[in-house]
């Protein structure tokens, strides 16, 4: 689900779109498990206070197909997931 949406600007002229998704799972621990790629002892990141993780999209911004496929790690805040995108964008984002 997209909990936040912006978009910053690409050589100075095209705009391009980032969101934050929220997801009820570790993303890449799921991953991982259904590969068969744990570490051993390896376990899911807690998740936040509201029961989310919240997840930088730069690449596959605004889909919303059931199934996604996030560019950051998990973030247990929307805030601390928006600093981290504001981090890897080029140019300052303007967040909706």
């Amino acid at each position: 689900m997209i909990v936040r949406s912006g978009s910053w600007v690409y050589a100075e002229e095209v705009a391009r779109p980032v969101d934050i998704v929220g997801l009820p799972y570790d993303f890449w621990y799921e991953l991982a498990r259904a590969d068969d790629q744990l570490e051993p002892g390896e376990t899911a990141q807690p998740l936040g206070e509201d029961g989310l993780l919240y997840y930088v999209r730069f690449r596959h911004a605004g889909e919303t197909v059931p199934r996604t496929w996030p560019d950051s790690a998990g973030y247990d805040t929307i805030d601390a997931a928006m600093r981290s995108a504001e981090t890897r964008a080029p140019s300052p984002i303007t967040w909706t």
